[in-house]
């Protein structure tokens, strides 16, 4: 049976009926099956009907009922249009009488896949034709099935002038390195297909697209820049571009106020490297494609000046094309190395198999999740509910415990592997199991508690064998070294309790939620009862992690013993407790993760009470020491990089056992005497643009109106006011940015808001005093007060061993 991968799915009336386009890339080339008169369906409650009857009289629709029920359990009927206009006026009709629609918000092209498994891959069958660069199937057949494309891919971005003028298009990739540029013919070491005019240059692209026939086109703010500016010069010369299979046209159709875009190219799909990239959980100070290309690649843009990179384009279009043309090339090329890198294709690739989202869709939990549950709901005659009509109540967050703060030797950190999903398994927790469990007159031991009233039925779900099949997958993943599909399936798993506790979710319910969050409170609590009965202090828990100190002097084997040992017994314990409570198999499972040889639990600054998610240690594996900062200035984007510095050489100092003093005082000597001035840019985003910043103006704000006024004022295009990103420093003057800085730097500013607040989080742990070592105090007859030595403080939470 023939088989593909879907890329693109769109559906349409044709006629009196309804048309579905789904199109493939498969081993013989590009398949597009046509799939004729399925009918659109939303769902009833029967005792509506007498009221729907009269609200859609003039609305062809066919009732049927076929056992389904509500989650309140009363009696549901399915209303089938012939057309998706009927469908769309049917369900009008009846919210302006306040009758309740339930599930009337899919689209035709995604219930008919989702109501067969159909996810990403196809098996197919059908009447063939060929048909000018692809095939065509009709009286179509199809069902999921597991594929391992060849995507033919092109990387793509475009050149142009700040009024949005075209300059050229860069194409990379399978069977492609070449730029298409408007001007004269001249000779370069890049190749270039040379055009008249802008016009010339949008039907070259719609030539090349024709000959190299990409299934995908990635590229850097692809969708919301490159493609929207390429739709936008196609209508101003009248354009219909024809980027589609079949010769079909682009589409564009905008988001919702304040968001993206989304671009429509029958047979093809669009990746844009950000949304990708966000979407694998990868986390950038910037997602700029000069800093990510950095941080990934070592490499960036091939020009000389990034932050001025549009003059330079303008100036190199009209003296230097040979010039943009390979920075343009280069532009496509860095993208598609950090594809390659990330291996983000592959990513996107298993998250669409696994879950039926389109390869394009960014964020998409919630339908994720609708797409695996919804047709086994069905299954069972349950029809799922609408969105909470008030948004949805709050649910309890994670579990945070007090800590206890103090510089302590030998502290192992105990995880629980993927808790969440672990007590999703473990207790049963479902929607229809909660429907199912809540029957009037089951009995106790027939359900699971839960919290906030909620009871699971043991037996009638399906979410936790959803997830132990997802669980299953990614143990092959990590056995066969498969890092895409591990992390694909990863996410997946974690955004379940996400999504139960989210208004923007159907099957949203306080009680589902809590149930797993409060069932994660009761857990650590108890974990931390049962280590302290064997013997052992635990100094701070956060959501899924235990942090105990071991007192005494244990080798880095006897640390690393004690840590496998105290996991291993608290595993037993709770699957004693679990068995003899509440007769369930316990899928938790607590691991030995860390051991800290040296370990910082810093105070709330201003107070003598523990920090919560702000830690720091030192791990120590043979000759390799790594620090280690969470929450801390080093791995927080708002500090300088004189703070993140300064931390890291600081912490480093005081784990291993050093006095700091003559390294801060040095470092607040070249401070001050700006010999660290490049250590001293903030850098930070506008998020808005700058004149919605009203009623407050932060720093970066004042810097970026300065940056602007001078600007203007050099007879320059203002850069700050439709959001960006400003670098600036503090100057005697107040805030200013680092390329028009006209004032002094303001050195005891970093002294004070940056070095100090650094210093004070440790520095009190080994009795030493920030302001004491930069005042120099002097004592009488002019005598230096030396530092005290380094030495424990366990009234201070100190805990290391003297």
């Amino acid at each position: 049976m023939p088989h593909g991968f879907l890329l693109s799915r769109h559906s349409f009336d044709q006629g009196d009926s309804t048309c579905i386009h789904y199109w493939l890339t498969t081993p013989q080339g590009p398949a597009k099956l046509v799939i004729e008169g399925e009918r659109p369906v939303f769902m009833v409650k029967v005792a509506d009907r007498a009221q729907v009857t009269e609200a859609l009289a003039g609305v062809p629709h066919q009732w049927q009922q076929l056992g389904f029920q509500t989650f309140g359990r009363e009696e549901a009927a399915m209303l089938y249009f012939p057309t998706i206009d009927a469908h769309r006026r049917g369900q009008t009709l009846l919210q302006n009488r306040d009758i309740e629609v339930l599930e009337g918000d899919f689209r035709l092209h995604d219930r008919y896949l989702m109501e067969r498994f159909a996810r990403g891959g196809l098996y197919f069958e059908g009447r063939a034709q060929a048909r000018d660069g692809y095939t065509e199937y009709r009286q179509v057949r199809l069902r999921g099935a597991e594929v391992q494309p060849d995507f033919k891919v092109v990387s793509l971005d475009i050149e142009c002038s700040g009024q949005g003028e075209l300059y050229s298009i860069g194409l990379y990739g399978h069977g492609v390195e070449e730029v298409l540029m408007v001007g004269k013919p001249q000779s370069a070491d890049t190749a270039i297909i040379w055009v008249d005019d802008e016009r010339a240059l949008l039907k070259a692209l719609e030539a090349r697209f024709r000959r190299l026939d990409p299934d995908i086109i990635i590229g850097w703010s692809v969708v919301d820049f490159d493609f929207r500016l390429l739709l936008k010069r196609a209508e101003r010369h009248g354009l219909h571009l024809k980027l589609g299979r079949g010769g079909a046209d682009a589409r564009w159709r905008d988001g919702r106020e304040g968001s993206q875009g989304f671009v429509t190219l029958p047979g093809r799909v669009v990746l844009d490297g950000i949304d990708g990239l966000k979407s694998a959980t990868y986390n950038f100070e910037s997602f700029s494609l000069e800093f990510v290309a950095q941080a990934l690649l070592s490499r960036g843009k091939d020009t000389e000046d990034v932050d001025n990179r549009l003059s330079v384009i303008e100036h190199d279009f009209h003296h230097n094309k040979p010039k943009l043309a390979a920075y343009n090339l280069e532009d496509c090329r860095l993208v598609w190395d950090i594809f390659q890198h990330t291996r983000l294709l592959d990513y996107l690739r298993l998250r669409a198999q696994l879950t039926g989202l389109e390869l394009d869709r960014s964020g998409g939990s919630v339908a994720a999740f609708t797409n695996l549950y919804l047709p086994k709901l069905h299954r069972s005659r349950y029809v799922a509910p609408n969105l909470p009509a008030d948004g949805g109540l709050a649910s309890p967050g994670g579990y945070v415990m007090d800590s206890r703060p103090g510089l302590y030797d030998n502290v192992l950190v105990l995880d629980f592997k993927s808790l969440y999903p672990s007590i999703i398994r473990t207790f049963k927790i479902d929607p229809m199991g909660l429907i199912e469990g809540l029957v009037e007159g089951l009995a106790d031991d027939d359900a699971i508690p839960g919290f906030r009233g909620a009871r699971f039925s043991r037996d009638r779900h399906f979410l936790p064998d959803i997830i132990a099949n997802l669980w299953a997958q990614r143990d092959i993943a990590k056995r066969e070294q498969d890092a895409a599909r591990s992390q694909a399936i990863k996410i997946i798993m974690n955004s379940f309790y996400g999504v139960l506790g989210s208004g923007g979710c159907r099957f949203y319910d306080t009680r589902l939620a809590s149930s797993i969050t409060l069932r994660g409170h009761e857990i650590m609590q108890q974990t931390a009862r049962w280590i302290e009965e064997l013997g052992h202090q635990v100094i701070y828990g956060d959501t899924d992690s235990t942090f105990v100190w071991l007192s005494g002097r244990p080798s880095p084997e006897e640390a690393d013993a004690i840590g496998v040992a105290l996991a291993s017994e608290i595993n037993r314990r709770w699957r004693h407790k679990l068995k003899e409570e509440l007769e369930l198999d316990c899928l938790l499972e607590l691991e030995f993760e860390t051991h800290y040889r040296r370990f910082l639990m810093p105070t709330i600054r201003g107070s003598e009470a523990g920090s919560k998610k702000r830690y720091a240690g030192l791990v120590v594996k043979g000759d390799e020491e790594k620090l280690v900062f969470k929450g801390l200035e080093t791995v927080r984007s708002d500090w300088t990089a004189l703070a993140k510095q300064f931390q890291t050489q600081l912490y480093a100092m005081v784990f291993r056992g050093q006095d700091p003093s003559d390294y801060i005082r040095e470092t607040v000597a070249k401070t001050r005497a700006g010999e660290l001035d490049e250590q001293l840019v903030y850098r930070k985003r506008l998020r808005r643009k700058l004149e919605q910043y009203v009623k407050s103006v932060p720093p970066h704000v004042r810097a970026a109106r300065l940056a602007d006024d001078i600007r203007r004022q050099q007879g320059l295009a203002p850069r700050y006011q439709n959001k960006g990103w400003i670098r600036y420093v503090i100057t005697l003057n107040g805030p200013e940015p680092v390329d028009h800085r006209q004032s002094p730097m303001d050195y005891q500013h970093y002294i004070d808001r940056q070095l100090k607040p650094v210093a004070d989080a440790i520095l009190p742990f080994v009795e030493l005093d920030f302001d004491s070592l930069v005042d120099g105090q002097l004592g009488l007859f002019g005598v230096v007060i030396p530092a005290p030595p380094l030495r424990a403080h366990p009234q201070k939470g100190n805990a290391s061993a003297d």
